[in-house]
């Protein structure tokens, strides 16, 4: 029960439960605040509530995709309730602006000044309230209930997950010992079997079993596996098992033919379309958004370097299957940054950084002229970033299924961008690589806009830049 599958990307149920919840909030909020507004004037409750309902589950969802934008449904977050009541009021920020825009354009949906702030006001507290709850509840409520089968290097990998937030979804009830294995983990947690391995997980109410086996050849017990799966036990391989509860594809525990037999990785004309589409969409909408940021940022590049220092400059990178363009950027770093000819990585504290160029990465400014390569059609709003071909070649040598992250075109936000500090190693490109081949296998639209949304908190919050 710890995650559910929406168009093939993962997500935790404690949080689907817990944002239907808060989303009913925000519709009651609505109410109440409009009866506490014109009740003591007389107004019968039947004129006070009529025609308020798509004006409730607009301001209920407006809030809610603000609460998504800036990280309050991710497992991921560790800053504690102090943490949750900054990004509270950093929502119902940006929640009252959007609104306020929308009822600018479309008068029909206006709430009224005094119900609007009554409106955001209970509607802050009752959420509160129930993040409170929400941390303080049984932490296993809501978890997956997990049997791994097998002791060996395999499943230490699962042992490994030590944090709170790696296991949110999910609960190992312990690590089941096959004859002629080696074993790796703590014989404490290593469970013999007195009885049938169905009737052990029948009793002890396993949800799922997960085959972490060094070596299938000796003793995998196929008939208690199907005896298992017929009963209705869930049996998930390793490689599945992380991408469900990591969000990346663990290159340690995949073969090609797991890139075979495994489901995603589809291509169709109406996905090629339907992503084309949204990507002149959302273009147009971050133009006209971001022009007034454009602008200041030009006008401060040239206030610190001159009148005739360039604003823009062109860097090739590789894009879809392989092939060559021009990325755009703001520049940030000094006219001669590379002036051996020789490519390299930006690192904390970069010499070659500009003052301006600092605080533009910082806030991810100097990405914006890239909405012309997503109008142009050789970028998408949403994939994996783009890497400059000296360091394509490098990589691809030293690390295996590189070259796969180009099956789809590159971005200016991505999977990897939102789940990953920003990397300047090969190490770094291999963690952000199996996170790009998640988004790869498991593309849609469902999953660019929840990375849209979630890219707001990495500009809001500053992660990952450099």
């Amino acid at each position: 029960m710890g995650t559910l599958r929406f168009f093939k990307h993962y997500i935790r149920t404690p949080f689907i439960a817990l944002a239907a919840v808060e989303f009913l909030f925000g519709i009651i909020s609505v109410y109440a605040a409009s009866y506490f507004r014109f009740s003591f004037y007389g107004v019968d409750t039947a004129t006070i509530f009529s025609d308020l309902e798509v004006r409730a589950f607009l301001f209920a969802g407006v809030i809610l995709l603000c609460m998504i934008a800036t990280g309050l449904y991710q497992a991921t977050m560790r800053e504690g309730i102090f943490g949750v009541l900054i990004r509270l009021v950093v929502s119902y920020f940006l929640g009252v602006v959007v609104l306020a825009f929308i009822f600018y354009a479309v008068p029909a949906f206006f709430l009224g000044r005094g119900v609007l702030i009554l409106s955001v006001v209970f509607s802050f507290a009752t959420i509160v309230l129930l993040r409170i709850v929400f941390f303080k509840t049984d932490p296993n409520i809501f978890k997956r209930k997990v049997l791994v089968l097998g002791t060996g290097k395999r499943a230490a990998t699962i042992a490994e997950l030590r944090r709170k937030t790696d296991q949110f979804g999910f609960s190992i009830l312990g690590y089941v010992h096959l004859r002629g294995s080696k074993d790796v983990i703590d014989q404490s947690k290593i469970h013999k079997l007195r009885m049938p391995l169905k009737d052990y997980c029948l009793t002890h109410e396993v949800d799922e079993i997960v085959l972490a086996i060094d070596d299938r050849r000796k003793g995998f017990p196929v008939k208690d596996l199907l005896d298992c799966k017929m009963s209705g036990i869930e049996i998930l391989d390793l490689a599945s098992f992380f991408e469900r509860e990591t969000g990346k594809v663990r290159l340690d525990q995949i073969h090609p033919s797991w890139f075979m037999l495994s489901d995603g990785f589809h291509k169709s004309s109406f996905q090629g379309l339907a992503k084309r589409v949204f990507d002149l969409v959302s273009g147009s909408i971050l133009l006209l958004v971001t022009w007034p940021f454009m602008l200041f940022t030009i006008i401060a590049i040239k206030l610190e370097d001159g009148i005739k220092a360039p604003v823009i400059f062109g860097q090739i990178r590789i894009g879809e299957d392989g092939r060559p363009y021009k990325i755009y950027k703001f520049r940030s770093m000094r006219v001669d940054a590379e002036k051996d000819g020789k490519a390299q990585w930006a690192v904390n504290g970069d010499s070659r950084i500009t003052r301006v160029g600092g605080l533009i990465r910082k806030a991810r400014l100097d990405e914006l002229p890239q909405i012309f390569n997503v109008v142009k059609g050789n970028m998408s709003i949403v994939g994996p970033r783009p890497e400059r071909p000296e360091f394509v070649v490098t990589l691809s040598e030293k690390i295996d299924y590189f070259e796969e992250r180009h099956r789809v075109k590159p971005g200016i936000t991505g999977w990897a961008q939102i789940r990953y500090p920003y990397g300047a190693s090969d190490k770094d490109a291999l963690e952000k690589l199996q996170y790009d081949l998640y988004y790869v296998k498991n593309q849609s639209l469902f999953l660019d806009f929840l990375i849209l949304l979630q890219t707001v908190e990495v500009i809001l919050f500053g992660k990952g830049s450099r």
